[in-house]
Order: structure tokens, then sequence, then C-alpha cells
């Protein structure tokens, strides 16, 4: 009995584990000041769709929905692109030349930290900031 006992204590302990690893994940934001990319980029939803669409395709990341939308002027755009592995999320401020970036991905049958910091780097780049602030958080990290 006692050795069942342990056996199913053992099972759930896996299982557990198993399931708190594939919560994994790689959250990036980036706060950009200064920035100075073609007009459209900052202010036609189609131009930051575009990007945003071809950055996380050249990623290897895997789109299954997306919303943007566009401000009055000056013309700011907010966009998600809904991915397989989690979101990408994008906000232009034309009148302070600001822009503010959000990815997260989960690692559920691949690690997809490298992808996720590719993608940053391919928007980051686009945006042209003269400032910017970057964080990284771990996510579904198991707590004691």
């Amino acid at each position: 009995m006692v050795h069942s006992i342990r056996r199913f204590v053992a099972q759930l302990l896996r299982r557990r584990l198993s399931i708190i690893n594939t919560m994994k994940g790689m959250h990036l934001t980036a706060d950009l000041q200064g920035c100075q990319p073609p007009t459209s980029v900052m202010t036609d939803v189609a131009a930051v769709r575009a990007l945003c669409l071809q950055a996380v395709q050249a990623c290897g990341l895997s789109p299954v929905g997306e919303l943007f939308h566009t401000f009055p002027p000056p013309g700011g755009v907010t966009g998600v692109v809904l991915l397989a592995e989690s979101h990408l999320a994008v906000h232009t401020w034309p009148e302070i030349s600001g822009v503010t970036l959000d990815a997260y991905v989960c690692n559920l049958g691949r690690d997809n930290t490298d992808r996720a910091r590719s993608l940053m780097a391919k928007l980051v780049q686009a945006f042209a900031p003269e400032h910017m602030t970057q964080n990284e958080l771990q996510r579904g990290v198991l707590c004691p």
C-alpha cells in the first residue's frame, strides 16, 4: 500500500512539473523613444500590420489572428498579433516619436526564446529609436 501511494505521489509530481514546464516562456518589452522610421510605419495601419506580420513570420512564429487600429491625427496605431505561441502588441505615438512593444512566447513543444528576441530585434530596428529601454521576464517559473 505504501509503495503504491509513493508511486502515485511521484506520478502527480511529475505531471505537475510537466504542466509547469509547458507554461514557461519569455516576455519581452521595449519602450522606444526618438523613433525616426518612415512616417508610414508610425501612422499607417497597413504599414504597421505588414511590418508586424513579416517580422513574426521571419522569426518562425505562427500568427493565428490579428487586430490593428488607427487613431485620429496624428494617427498612432495599436496592433496585436495573436500567436499560437502567445502574442505581439505594438503601440505607436507619432506625436512624441514613441513606440512600445510587447512580445510574449510560451515554450510548449519547443524553446521560442530566441524567436522572441529575434522578433523584438527586427521591430526595434524598423522603428530606429534614439533611446530604448528593454525588459525580459521569464514567465511560468515554478514558485517555491
